[in-house]
């Protein structure tokens, strides 16, 4: 992390790096007016090399004056024009830094020496020639002016950035309020990373997420030189990276702004403890997914894949869970505690054993396995939620791992998706599922075609006509009397030709059982023992459902 204090030396202005934003180039200090009449030519070297001040010297000895970064302007009236010291000149003017030269024709050379054009290509030292006399006092205070504004406002952004990054740390921001603030200060997308090169979090900025973060792992292990990066580390340990992506420059230069950042970052991770970063990359992830915060499936994909959770190539199972937490489950005695801050998902007690055929599961305190199989957990409400990633052809499509159901209780289990765009299209049909399941157990949705139907048609308006067309009487009755008739119904239609389950199911006494299910009978004025009938009242129940 740089220091916040800053030493001049003399006339010297202060460069925190070579690339300091705050620094005009030589190609801008060309465009000024009082450079522009005398119509400058470049004729060697790069001209994006910042320029920290304007040195004027027609002495051969001007190298042993410099300090790195200048710009010379020169007529060349006290150089030799021999090509062995040109070149030699232009080797020492370049070793001590040099920015650039310009070099007024006229007073000492009519035309340019070859000898010095090749030198200055040679060490790719920006060579300029003007073909009319300028005033050299005026150029070195219209330039002087520009880098001391170019200086001033670059301080002025570091106390701006000092005083955001600060007020978010005091404030407890949360991390992704952090990472989405200086997304806005770079205008670049901005990730952290872990020590494993996956993302925790992201904010992409205007760039797509299938852009900024396909391949991420991969990408990032390379250390991209058009990438800036700096460690989120504290008290001797570093936990990951903050990095942004191509972008404008900033005043305060771009490195700057991430140290700030990270510096925010770290004393968030010291406050919030081991293992936050995990329980929010899963949360961020998974809210994500439940609240449709993507464009395409294509976005969401390389956010997952990003965050270490593998999707091309897989076989995907969501799962979803209604009941609450066990007590012994990891998180769970925390949030009975006051002293203790709350959590924002529960734990799940999963975990991949690496030296199981497929990758087995089996009980763990860790939810996000780096291995074959990988999961990733969290809460949504009342909802724990569940994705599961199997390599393709590992296990047979319509059989996931046993451990599975016995591990995670009651909820239901998607059928296997082999895409992104059909995990999405799973996990509304397994949330509404998860809410019918009761105490039955992990129901599977490929057990229960009617509910997935009712589910997939949860925006049609005629499914919900049809729903309140069928069950209004009951309704009407229901809220009158407080009575039980959709409860029974329900009981009935999940048990099918066995009216003694069904009564169990109601928790009523068969003869009362049975009184419930002639007013049914009457109010509806329909043969409860019509196949058709039953599987239309039973659409019309899981539409009412919420």
């Amino acid at each position: 992390m740089l220091p916040d204090r800053m030493d001049f030396a003399g006339d010297r202005t202060d460069r925190p790096d070579g690339a300091d934003p705050g620094l005009p180039t030589v190609a801008d200090v060309l465009g000024v007016a009082s450079l522009q009449a005398g119509v400058p030519e470049v004729l060697a070297g790069s001209v994006d090399v910042p320029v920290r001040w304007v040195h004027v010297s027609d002495s051969n000895r001007v190298p042993g004056l410099l300090d790195g970064g200048e710009l010379l302007l020169t007529t060349g009236a006290g150089w030799a024009g021999d090509s062995g010291s040109l070149a030699r000149l232009v080797a020492q003017l370049a070793d001590a830094g040099l920015s650039g030269i310009v070099l007024e024709l006229g007073t000492r050379f009519a035309v340019v020496p070859p000898a010095l054009v090749s030198a200055c290509r040679d060490r790719d030292l920006a060579l300029v020639t003007l073909e009319h006399e300028v005033k050299f006092v005026t150029v070195t205070e219209e330039v002087h002016r520009r880098i001391i504004a170019g200086q001033v406002e670059a301080l002025q952004e570091r106390q701006r950035l000092h005083q955001l990054f600060t007020g978010l740390s005091l404030r407890g921001a949360p991390v992704e309020v952090v990472i989405r603030e200086t997304a806005r200060a770079l205008k670049a997308p901005v990730v952290l990373e872990d020590l494993a090169h996956e993302t925790i979090v992201a904010d992409t900025f205007d760039l797509a997420e299938a852009d900024a973060l396909g391949g991420w792992t991969e990408r990032s292990r390379r250390l991209p030189a058009d990438w800036t990066r700096v460690p989120v580390a504290a008290r001797g340990t570093r936990w990951g990276e903050l990095v942004a992506l191509p972008g404008p420059p900033h005043p305060a230069g771009r490195a700057t702004v991430l140290e700030q950042a990270a510096t925010a970052l770290a004393l968030s991770r010291l406050a919030d403890g081991e293992g936050a970063w995990a329980r929010l990359r899963a949360d961020t992830l998974l809210a994500a997914l439940l609240g449709e915060q993507y464009v395409t499936p294509a976005d969401i994909e390389a956010r997952l894949e990003s965050a270490g959770f593998p999707v091309r190539g897989r076989t995907l199972y969501a799962a979803v869970s209604t009941s609450p937490a066990s007590p012994s489950a990891p998180g769970a005695q925390e949030r009975d505690d006051p002293h203790t801050p709350r959590r924002s998902a529960p734990e799940f007690p999963l975990r991949v054993r690496e030296s199981s055929p497929g990758g087995r599961i089996v009980s763990d305190p860790d939810r996000l396995a780096v291995t074959d199989v990988r999961l990733l957990g969290g809460s949504a409400g009342p909802e724990r939620i569940l994705l599961l990633s199997i390599p393709a052809g590992s296990v047979s499509p319509t059989a996931p791992p046993a451990e599975l159901i016995a591990a995670f209780g009651t909820g239901a289990l998607s059928d296997p998706a082999l895409s992104m765009a059909e995990l999405l299209s799973a996990l509304p049909v397994v949330r509404r599922l998860a809410r019918q399941a009761g105490s039955e157990g992990l129901l599977r949705v490929a057990d229960r075609p009617l509910a997935r139907l009712a589910a997939e048609l949860r925006g049609d308006h005629r499914l919900q006509e049809h729903s309140a067309r069928l069950l209004a009487p009951l309704i009407r009755h229901d809220d009158a009397t407080g009575g039980d008739l959709l409860r029974v119904l329900s009981a009935v239609v999940s048990h099918p030709g066995n009216r003694t389950a069904a009564a169990a199911a109601s928790h009523l006494s068969r003869s009362v059982f049975y009184q419930r299910l002639a007013l049914i009978a009457d109010l509806l004025q329909a043969d409860l023992d019509d196949g058709e009938t039953l599987s239309a009242l039973h659409l019309a129940l899981l539409a009412h459902a919420r």
